[in-house]
Formats: structure tokens, C-alpha cells, sequence
């Protein structure tokens, strides 16, 4: 999921006490520190509600016991003291495969390198341990009028909000996304509670990119249900925006447009992708968004230009900024039909690409969106090819995308001559020993080409 997720993996060790606890237990200490909660007295003490608290963090970390994510299946089974998981399989999360091995209270889930990536708890003490820790804490905040223990307090609020992550992060990989995003949430929530008072931004957007997620699915199926999801989400990204979190290149914007035309909200759709395109010109998530929206809804596409120009003013000598024009006019030209009029928007996407280098010429992605958009527009024309029974049709298209081939080849050159970026210039190689291994026969010249590329893209993987 490549716009999510922006929290790390929380490698941390749950600690359990020396000798684990039955349930039973667990559930007595609970019992016994709420029942002192009902003296009057005792009820406006923050020892009494930290108490609570701590009661019910243990229970929630008793299935756990002293397991450390991270761990080798070595370490957990010393950690274990013995115990054997009821059963084990190979099961694929996410992309990613894993061995599960099942116990009574929790599946662990090892990585291929054999550590411990997740836990997931099958038999909790309670259903709702950390949402009664936090509500706990949250007392104690407010019942703590000196602020005697507010470290203490801040400190058990920050640990709620990470097992929160913790847990939204593993929804997440096991597909559950509607749940993941409440989990999210409820890590949002801990660390807004006083008297820690923060806003976690990134738990606002994990919130919002995984409830967007189940809306999208929800949305295949059914239509309806899928409304209120995609209000949900909407709520997390506008708070993001309130807080000037945007994600990486303004991401958020993508994706409130994209909430709002399937809420039906055409306006503000249009509105908030415009203002993400002014804030993060060179987004290609943006753009894209932009000119779908732009073209669906019958818009002038001039108009994206004006948005641009505005950037362009604003700094003259920011050569991305007329990449992402050749962009624009190579989009615009790939979505008309009229032969006429695509043939005169590549040309200006050729002019903005190649404006950038007489802005800064130590700028390698003008050169490479040439080289793109013509390699791009050869394999459009080699599928059709592939495709065309007449033989004069067939021939006419093969010298059409030859031609679009060598036009690359200028572009690509000059790109790979420019950049300092070692991952670039293989990536570059690897377009020109494409090109040219197709007209090595050609000529030595083509031919002498060809094994130079495909030289330094063998050395590049070595």
C-alpha cells in the first residue's frame, strides 16, 4: 500500500510480571482496585485511577507474557517456558508469507527471517482492557488538580496510544481494514487525552487511509453502506488538513478528492484537489486526480495551466515545475482521440520537458519524461501492432513505433549523461538497452550500444 503507512513497527517488549498471572487473578486486581474507586474519597486520589489503570494494562498483557517482537523462534520458545503451540502453517499476509503458530490465548506470526513480526491475542483477559485503561488514565488526569503525577499519566497515555498502532498496524496486514482504522483512531484519541494533549497526525492519516481503504471495498458491493464509510474517512483527512499534515506530496488532498466525488460533493471535490495541486505542483497522484477530474467533468483544461503558472511565477527558476507541465500535456494528449491535436500536445510536453534543462542543467527528469513519453507511446503502438492483420496496417505501425523508439533515445542519452544518481542511471540503462537491443542488427553501431547497456545493467544487479 504505497500511501500508507507512516507509523513504524513498534518493536517493543511486553513485559510481564516474573510469574504470569491466571485470568482469574487479573480479574480479581481489577475488581478490587475499581471497588476502592467508590469511596468518595478515594475516587478524587490519582493513585486510585493509576491503580486501575495499571490493573488493566496487566491483563491486557498477560497473553503476551514477556514475548519481545523481534525475537527468533529460538528466544520465544525460552520465553515460553515450554509451551508448544497447538498447531502451525505457512500463510501469506499482505504479500508477505509468515509461519502462525496457534496457542490457546494468541497466534504468533514469524517473518521469513524467522523473527517474531506480530501477536495477535485470541483469548484476552478482557475485550476492552485498553479502552478501560485509557478512560482509567483519562480519570487520573482530571481527578490530578496539582499535577502531581502527570508524567505518570503521560506516560501511561503514550503507552495506550502505541499498543493502539501496535494493533491497527496488525488489522492492517490481516486485511481488516474497517478494524484497523478504528484502532488507529483510538491511538489518535489516547494521545489527544489530557494531559498528554497531542495531535498524532500519523494516526489521523493511518485512520483515515484504512477507513478510506474499507469504504473503496465496501463501495464494490455495496453502494450505500459505503457512503457512511467514506464520511469516516473524510473526518480524519479534514483533520489533517486542519493540522497542516499533508503526507508525503500532499496525499491527503488525493485522497479527500477522491472521498468526495464518491460522496457526490462535485464542488468541493473540484476544490480541494485544485488547492492540493497549488500547494504540491510536482504530485503525480495530484495531477493525475486533477486531469481525470478535469476531463470527466468537461472542465478547460487551460485552467490547469493557470494553477501551474501561478506556481511558475512564484519560482522561475524551479525547473520541476515544467516537468510536471510536459506531464500535463502529455496526459491531455494520451486522452484525445483527434491524431491532430495529440500530435501538437506531445510536442509541447517534448518543449516543457526539455525547458528544464535550460532552467537547471543538472536537472534529469525533464530529459527522462521525453525518454518516458515516447518509450511509453512505442509499446502503446507495438500492441496494437501485435493486434493489426493487415499487412501494410501491420508495417506502417512497426515503422511508427520504431520511430518512437529512436526518438527516445536522445533524451534518455542525455538523461543518463546528466544525472549523478547511481539508481538512475541504471534505470536509464536499462530503458537503452531495450531500445537498442532492437535495432542491434541493425548496424555495429546499435549493436556496440547494446552491450554497453547491457553491461552496465548486469553490473548494477550484481
Amino acid at each position: 500500500m504505497k500511501k500508507f503507512i507512516t507509523a513504524a513497527l513498534l518493536c517493543c517488549t511486553v513485559i510481564a510480571s516474573a510469574q504470569q498471572k491466571s485470568p482469574e487473578a487479573l480479574k480479581a486486581a481489577v475488581a478490587k482496585a475499581e471497588a476502592v474507586a467508590e469511596n468518595p474519597k478515594k475516587a478524587v486520589a490519582p493513585a486510585t485511577w493509576l491503580k486501575i489503570g495499571k490493573a488493566y494494562m496487566d491483563a491486557y498483557n498477560a497473553p503476551a507474557g514477556q514475548l519481545l517482537l523481534g525475537a527468533s523462534q529460538t528466544e520465544i520458545q525460552l520465553m515460553l517456558s515450554g509451551q508448544s503451540p497447538k498447531s502451525q502453517e505457512n500463510v501469506v499476509l499482505g504479500g508477505a508469507k509468515y509461519l502462525k503458530q496457534v496457542f490457546d490465548d494468541k497466534n504468533l506470526y514469524f517473518g521469513e527471517n524467522g523473527q517474531l513480526q506480530m501477536i495477535e491475542v485470541t483469548a484476552p483477559v478482557f475485550e476492552d482492557a485498553l479502552a478501560s485503561a485509557l478512560k482509567a488514565y483519562a480519570k487520573a488526569g482530571e481527578v490530578d488538580v496539582k499535577q502531581a503525577k502527570k508524567k505518570d499519566v503521560e506516560t501511561a497515555l503514550k503507552d495506550i496510544a502505541a499498543k493502539y498502532l501496535s494493533e491497527g498496524l496488525n488489522e492492517y496486514t490481516f486485511g481488516r481494514y474497517d478494524l484497523s482504522s478504528q484502532k488507529f483512531e483510538m491511538s489518535a484519541i489516547a494521545s489527544a487525552t489530557a494531559p498528554l494533549c497531542q495531535v498524532d497526525t500519523t494516526a489521523l492519516y493511518n485512520a483515515g487511509f484504512t477507513a478510506w481503504m474499507d469504504a473503496t471495498q465496501t463501495a464494490a458491493s455495496d453502494s450505500l453502506a459505503a457512503v457512511a464509510k467514506f464520511d469516516r474517512a473524510r473526518g480524519f483527512f479534514e483533520k489533517c488538513l486542519e493540522n497542516n499534515y499533508y503526507y508525503e506530496d500532499g496525499e491527503v488532498f488525493a485522497k479527500l478528492h477522491d472521498i468526495y466525488k464518491n460522496l457526490g460533493d462535485i464542488e468541493k471535490a473540484k476544490s480541494v484537489i485544485e488547492q492540493g495541486f497549488s500547494q504540491f505542483p510536482q504530485s503525480q497522484s495530484i495531477l493525475i486526480s486533477l486531469i481525470n477530474f478535469y476531463i470527466e467533468n468537461k472542465e478547460d483544461p487551460n485552467k490547469l495551466f493557470a494553477l501551474l503558472d501561478v506556481a511558475i511565477k512564484n519560482e522561475p527558476n524551479n525547473a520541476s515545475l515544467y516537468y510536471v507541465k510536459g506531464n500535463i500535456y502529455n496526459e491531455l494528449a494520451d486522452k484525445t482521440e483527434d491524431e491532430t491535436e495529440k500530435a501538437n500536445l506531445k510536442a509541447q510536453a517534448k518543449a516543457s520537458y526539455y525547458k528544464c534543462a535550460e532552467i537547471n542543467p543538472a536537472y534529469e527528469f525533464g530529459f527522462i519524461g521525453a525518454g518516458v513519453m515516447y518509450y511509453n507511446d512505442a509499446v502503446v503502438l507495438s500492441e496494437k501492432a501485435s493486434n493489426e492483420y493487415d499487412d501494410k496496417k501491420y508495417e506502417a505501425l512497426v515503422a511508427q513505433f520504431e520511430q518512437y523508439l529512436k526518438d527516445a533515445i536522445e533524451p534518455f542519452e542525455k538523461a543518463y549523461a546528466v544525472t549523478k544518481s547511481d539508481d538512475i542511471k541504471t534505470s536509464v540503462a536499462l530503458y537503452l538497452k531495450n531500445i537498442y537491443y532492437r535495432f542491434s542488427s541493425q548496424s555495429d553501431e546499435y549493436l556496440a550500444l547494446y552491450k554497453k547497456y547491457d553491461e552496465i545493467v548486469k553490473q548494477s544487479q550484481q
